[in-house]
Protein backbone atom coordinates (compact mmCIF):
# COMPACT_ATOMS: atom_id res chain seq x y z
CA UNK A 1 0.00 0.00 0.00
CA UNK A 2 1.17 3.50 -0.84
CA UNK A 3 2.42 5.54 2.07
CA UNK A 4 3.81 9.07 2.02
CA UNK A 5 5.43 11.09 4.79
CA UNK A 6 5.87 14.83 4.31
CA UNK A 7 8.30 17.00 6.29
CA UNK A 8 10.10 20.30 6.23
CA UNK A 9 7.34 22.79 6.85
CA UNK A 10 7.53 25.65 9.32
CA UNK A 11 7.05 29.33 9.98
CA UNK A 12 8.91 31.72 7.70
CA UNK A 13 8.75 35.41 6.89
CA UNK A 14 7.58 36.61 3.51
CA UNK A 15 10.41 36.40 1.02
CA UNK A 16 11.96 33.44 2.78
CA UNK A 17 12.52 29.88 1.65
CA UNK A 18 11.67 26.36 2.73
CA UNK A 19 12.43 22.93 1.35
CA UNK A 20 9.82 20.23 1.75
CA UNK A 21 10.51 16.51 1.51
CA UNK A 22 8.20 13.59 0.86
CA UNK A 23 9.27 10.00 1.36
CA UNK A 24 7.13 7.43 -0.44
CA UNK A 25 6.88 3.69 0.09
CA UNK A 26 4.74 0.84 -1.18
CA UNK A 27 5.31 1.70 -4.84
CA UNK A 28 8.06 1.42 -7.41
CA UNK A 29 8.82 5.08 -6.93
CA UNK A 30 10.74 5.61 -10.15
CA UNK A 31 7.73 4.48 -12.18
CA UNK A 32 5.39 7.17 -10.87
CA UNK A 33 4.65 10.78 -11.55
CA UNK A 34 4.64 12.66 -8.23
CA UNK A 35 2.70 15.71 -7.20
CA UNK A 36 2.81 18.32 -4.46
CA UNK A 37 -0.56 19.69 -3.34
CA UNK A 38 -1.57 22.32 -0.84
CA UNK A 39 -4.73 23.11 1.05
CA UNK A 40 -5.39 26.40 2.77
CA UNK A 41 -8.22 26.77 5.31
CA UNK A 42 -11.56 26.96 3.54
CA UNK A 43 -10.04 26.04 0.19
CA UNK A 44 -9.93 22.88 -1.86
CA UNK A 45 -6.70 20.97 -2.15
CA UNK A 46 -4.83 22.11 -5.25
CA UNK A 47 -2.00 20.59 -7.23
CA UNK A 48 0.88 23.09 -7.31
CA UNK A 49 3.72 21.08 -8.83
CA UNK A 50 4.26 17.75 -10.50
CA UNK A 51 7.21 15.80 -11.81
CA UNK A 52 7.14 12.91 -14.23
CA UNK A 53 9.07 9.69 -13.81
CA UNK A 54 11.61 11.12 -16.25
CA UNK A 55 11.91 14.44 -14.42
CA UNK A 56 9.70 16.70 -16.50
CA UNK A 57 8.20 19.37 -14.26
CA UNK A 58 5.07 21.49 -14.35
CA UNK A 59 3.76 24.19 -12.01
CA UNK A 60 0.59 26.03 -11.18
CA UNK A 61 0.71 29.64 -12.29
CA UNK A 62 0.59 30.80 -8.67
CA UNK A 63 3.99 29.24 -7.88
CA UNK A 64 5.74 29.28 -11.25
CA UNK A 65 9.20 30.80 -11.02
CA UNK A 66 9.28 30.51 -7.22
CA UNK A 67 8.89 26.79 -6.50
CA UNK A 68 10.96 23.90 -7.85
CA UNK A 69 10.04 20.23 -7.63
CA UNK A 70 12.70 17.55 -7.86
CA UNK A 71 13.07 13.87 -7.10
CA UNK A 72 15.69 11.39 -5.93
CA UNK A 73 14.66 7.95 -7.09
CA UNK A 74 17.42 6.28 -5.08
CA UNK A 75 15.85 7.70 -1.91
CA UNK A 76 12.20 7.34 -2.98
CA UNK A 77 11.85 11.02 -2.16
CA UNK A 78 10.38 14.06 -3.86
CA UNK A 79 11.25 17.62 -2.85
CA UNK A 80 9.67 21.03 -3.16
CA UNK A 81 12.01 24.00 -2.93
CA UNK A 82 9.95 27.08 -2.16
CA UNK A 83 11.52 30.50 -2.60
CA UNK A 84 10.18 34.05 -2.38
CA UNK A 85 7.38 32.81 -0.17
CA UNK A 86 4.23 34.88 0.17
CA UNK A 87 1.55 34.91 2.88
CA UNK A 88 -0.84 33.36 0.36
CA UNK A 89 1.42 30.28 0.22
CA UNK A 90 0.31 29.47 3.77
CA UNK A 91 -1.26 26.00 3.68
CA UNK A 92 -0.79 22.37 4.57
CA UNK A 93 1.35 20.77 1.87
CA UNK A 94 0.86 17.16 0.78
CA UNK A 95 2.45 14.86 -1.75
CA UNK A 96 1.14 11.82 -3.58
CA UNK A 97 1.86 9.72 -6.62
CA UNK A 98 -0.54 10.86 -9.34
CA UNK A 99 -1.88 9.77 -12.69
CA UNK A 100 -3.74 11.50 -15.47
CA UNK A 101 -7.39 10.59 -15.88
CA UNK A 102 -9.75 12.27 -18.32
CA UNK A 103 -8.88 15.94 -17.91
CA UNK A 104 -7.11 16.06 -14.58
CA UNK A 105 -4.52 14.49 -12.35
CA UNK A 106 -5.69 12.16 -9.62
CA UNK A 107 -3.89 11.19 -6.43
CA UNK A 108 -3.24 7.49 -6.16
CA UNK A 109 -2.64 6.81 -2.51
CA UNK A 110 -4.11 7.80 0.83
CA UNK A 111 -3.13 11.26 2.03
CA UNK A 112 -0.37 11.66 4.56
CA UNK A 113 -0.48 14.04 7.49
CA UNK A 114 0.95 16.86 5.40
CA UNK A 115 3.35 19.53 6.56
CA UNK A 116 2.24 23.00 7.63
CA UNK A 117 3.78 26.02 5.94
CA UNK A 118 3.02 29.39 7.46
CA UNK A 119 4.31 32.58 5.85
CA UNK A 120 4.09 35.74 7.91
CA UNK A 121 3.87 39.19 6.36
Amino acid sequence: QVRVVESGGGLVQAGGSLRLSCAASGIIFSDYRMGWYRQAPGNQRELVARISSRGTTNYADSVKGRFAISRDNAKNTVYLQMNSLKPEDTAVYYCNPIYYRNTDYVAIGPWGQGTQVTVSS
